[in-house]
């Protein structure tokens, strides 16, 4: 802090530590909570993963607009966002077990000297939010269970496909953005199909991705010493076009998955995170539907 200044938090928000019922390490779930009495049938819920990242673009986007919604068809609600105990926006070794689907495979640490990267871990997450999260919440404030939404960007888009072909019924509106969907061999297309239907309502998916994150870079990119090596990475992830075929594919599925798909204009894999938090805020408190 600088001298002289307070530290400041926003409205409405607070956190807390919750350890899985079948141990490891605990999680720290953001929480937003609008003031005053909930709607008769409860608020309607926003959960996100990579939460340090994302609870601030979440928390923003829906202040801002739940005041106007003529204007903006947002109306209030609870948003709970998934993440560690630390000040960084992420945590490279546990995202990579929590939203990494399985087969359990090993990598090669990040640097030199460190842990090895594990992946296959998104079962368990998925249990502790529908076994966990949701009721640890549903206990300390009245939520509408027909309208939970869950949005997880890159690796978290990947998970929220996975939960999504997994689970269909936990959530009524998934959003992916930047999905990994080339993640080891495009096993997720595995899922895909091997999913059940969905009981009771159609779920509706949001994909989306950046304007970058195709065949081109941004131009600001190419000027940088490994553009042509992030060029090459481009093709082999694919994550515009693969993206593009799952919402074709899933719309015209004998289970009704109601899929559309997202460019984001001018964003990168990275800068795409708030515009899609604010997508996510939309269609999860939208008004009219």
């Amino acid at each position: 802090m600088v001298d002289g200044t307070e530290i400041y938090a926003m409205p409405g928000t607070c956190f807390f530590d919750l350890v899985p019922s079948v141990g490891g390490e605990p999680y720290r779930i953001f929480l937003y909570v609008p003031a005053g009495e909930p709607p008769a049938g409860g608020w309607p819920l926003l959960v996100t993963t990579d939460g340090n990242a994302t609870f601030p673009f979440a928390v923003s986007s829906l202040v801002t607009q739940a005041p106007y919604p003529a204007a903006t068809n947002v109306g209030w609600g609870v948003v709970a966002a998934i993440g560690y105990p630390s000040g960084e926006p992420y945590n490279p070794l546990r995202r990579a077990w929590d939203l990494g689907p399985p087969p359990v495979k090993s990598y090669p640490p990040y640097f030199e000297g460190g842990p090895p990267v594990l992946i296959g871990g998104t079962g368990e997450l998925l249990d502790f939010i529908e076994n966990e999260v949701i009721p640890k919440i549903a206990g300390m404030v009245r939520l509408d269970p027909a309208r939970r939404s869950l949005f997880g960007h890159s690796f978290g888009g990947l998970f929220t496909l996975f939960a999504l072909f997994e689970r269909p019924g936990l959530f009524a509106s998934w959003i992916a953005a930047s999905p990994t969907i080339y993640w080891e061999g495009s096993e997720i297309l595995n899922n895909e199909a091997r999913r059940q239907a969905a009981p009771g309502n159609t779920p509706f998916l949001h994909l989306s991705a950046g304007e970058y994150e195709g065949d081109e870079l941004a131009p600001f990119q190419y000027r940088n010493e490994d553009a042509a090596a992030r060029l090459e990475k481009r093709k082999t992830e694919r994550t515009v076009a693969l993206a593009t075929e799952m919402a074709e594919r899933l719309n015209g599925s004998a289970d009704g998955i109601r899929t559309e798909f997202e460019v984001f204009a001018g964003e990168t894999h990275m800068s795409v995170l708030g515009p899609a938090v604010n997508r996510a805020v939309g269609i999860a408190f939208a008004i009219h539907q």
